[in-house]
């Protein structure tokens, strides 16, 4: 996507503008991620981020690797932070914009819900499968 885009969560007290948004999003279907988003979690990303209102935005520190933001007001899922290296992608739920992308790949398939299945022709990666890249990459999973 070329500018930026303006997402906000339900009861509009977080709002995030991401700059250089990916033309795509990314699937996870990891049973924690169904946990918190009841379904899936639809994951964009940006190059560059501006969060207002983020003293509403409360973190769960959700595994030794990664946590989770949502809006202390409204229960709005925001954000997931990968801590080995910072990186945040923000639920592609909270941008108008965002209906309209395709699926560049959906991971964890293996334990995803049969009710919350996918179509469409993408990759689609195990969570042996992530992991072992994550690893390939340095990442190390305690």
């Amino acid at each position: 996507m070329s500018g930026s885009i303006k997402g906000h969560c339900l009861c509009g007290a977080v709002t995030i503008e991401l700059t250089g948004a990916k033309d795509h999003i990314e699937i996870c279907q990891c049973d924690m991620c169904r946990r918190w988003s009841g379904a899936f979690y639809t994951a964009l990303e940006g190059e560059g981020v501006a969060i207002t209102g983020e003293d509403n935005a409360t973190v769960y520190r959700s595994s030794d690797w990664a946590e989770r933001g949502f809006c202390s007001k409204c229960g709005s899922n925001l954000w997931f932070r990968f801590l080995p290296t910072g990186n945040r992608s923000f639920s592609a739920g909270l941008f108008d914009e965002a209906a309209r992308l395709d699926v560049e790949k959906e991971i964890f398939v293996d334990e995803a819900a049969d009710w919350s299945r996918t179509q469409g022709d993408h990759p689609r990666l195990t969570g042996e499968e992530i992991i072992a890249e994550a690893k390939a990459a340095g990442f190390t999973f305690d």
